[in-house]
């Protein structure tokens, strides 16, 4: 069954954290930016734009899940909400594997 809250999005984009030109993903919707791994409170659903908060998404926990994949929860520094997205392949391995660590973690 295909999930239809889930709207594909893949758009380029300029990081609001860091400022770096952010391609997109090609195969899969971009939700974060790959270099400091931030994101925007855009969604309600994911990819529907439909939010209205706009607050800084930054990473505060990185998980390893049981198919082998990073797991990033990002939490909004204007609202407090938090949601988990997935790694991607061309992410920041060294910040990711960093933020593994719940020591290495500033909101």
């Amino acid at each position: 069954m295909e999930n239809t809250l889930f709207s594909k999005r893949d758009d380029s984009f300029v990081c609001e954290n860091c400022g770096k030109n952010v391609p997109p993903l090609k195969y899969s919707s971009r939700n974060h930016c790959p270099f400091c791994l931030c994101s925007l409170h855009v969604d309600i659903n994911p990819g529907d734009r439909a939010g209205e908060c706009k607050g800084l998404m930054v990473p505060v926990a990185v998980r390893y899940d049981s198919k082998r994949e990073f797991v990033i929860t990002h939490k909004c520094k204007k609202c407090g909400f938090t949601r988990n997205n997935k790694s991607q392949k061309d992410d920041n391995r060294d910040l990711l594997i960093f933020l593994t660590n719940p020591y290495n973690i500033t909101e």
